[in-house]
């Protein structure tokens, strides 16, 4: 399976399904449906923007990838 797996369409896979659940549209639903389809919409955009923001490796057929999730400023350093 590795041998034909391209990081960096996988990693852009997930870049396209942050912006998808960031653009969905609210269903009709209102009071705690609406409230857990917004919290449930807010986690699945977190989820897919960190692995999209991954730098990913593929060495001896196990994939790591590599997430910061320091703040901006501490990054460099």
């Amino acid at each position: 399976m590795a041998e034909g797996l391209d990081i960096d369409a996988m990693l852009q896979r997930f870049k396209d399904r942050a912006v998808a659940v960031k653009n969905r549209n609210l269903p009709p639903v209102a009071g705690p449906e609406r409230t857990k389809f917004i919290e449930q919409a807010q986690l699945d955009f977190q989820d897919f923007a960190i692995v999209a923001d991954a730098t990913a490796s593929l060495d001896d057929g196990i994939l790591t990838l590599r997430i910061d999730l320091r703040p901006p400023a501490d990054q460099d350093g």
